[in-house]
């Protein structure tokens, strides 16, 4: 059976079989039976390589270890709120702290305050406890490439004139890229790097996405 550690565009924890192209965490979101009780336990959510130097992960969700978590792809991860690592992406993180400065020129050195305004972004209160996902809205026609929002209840991603719709296994459906306003899922200041060109060592998006013609 597959562990409930898929995230998806809207930031859930999902259990299906197929893996995606890229890693990470937000901290122990475990318990010591490996069922998952939170949606996260730091501030510090990162996506990762799938390897890095060889190392040899054991066992998923081992008591008091960091839940391991799986994304179809960078802009997956960017639309649940991840940013690089920068450990096994660290090329990519200096590029994104630079990116990231330009954006927010008074935040201070380090990851700290980087990691508090983007949780900001992307976790909101729930009126009747607990978080769900920040959202805003803005017009389809200004978002770039990489950026994930919702048409028709469904999660889909801007590429090019098309909106892809995103499934564990890759994209699954293409839309002609519709005029007007749309409820957003990647958080606004990661809406900004797609928008700086953003190109890292993992894949922004899954193959499945050049093989879909619009419907």
């Amino acid at each position: 059976m597959p562990y409930q550690n898929r995230v998806t565009p809207f930031s859930e924890l999902v259990a299906d079989p197929a893996r995606g192209l890229v890693y990470g965490n937000r901290g122990c979101l475990h318990d010591e039976h490996g069922v998952i009780r939170r949606r996260y336990a730091v501030r510090r959510w990162i996506s990762c390589r799938l390897e890095f130097r060889g190392w040899q992960r054991g066992a998923f969700l081992q008591p008091g270890k960091f839940t391991e978590l799986f994304f179809l792809d960078e802009a997956t991860a960017f639309a649940a709120g991840h940013r690089p690592c920068a450990l096994c992406r660290n090329e990519d993180y200096r590029t994104f702290v630079t990116i990231w400065r330009g954006l927010h020129p008074g935040d201070s050195e380090g990851a700290d305050r980087l990691d508090a305004r983007l949780h900001d972004e992307r976790v909101a209160p729930r009126a009747c406890g607990g978080h769900v996902q920040r959202r805003f809205e803005a017009p389809v026609e200004t978002l770039p490439d990489g950026t994930f929002v919702v048409h028709d209840g469904s999660a889909f991603v801007v590429r090019g004139d098309r909106l892809l719709r995103w499934a564990p296994a890759g994209y699954d459906v293409a839309l002609a890229r519709p005029s007007g306003r749309a409820t957003v899922l990647t958080p606004p200041s990661l809406v900004e790097v797609l928008r700086a060109g953003w190109d890292g060592v993992v894949p922004l998006l899954h193959p499945s996405a050049g093989a879909r013609t619009t419907s």
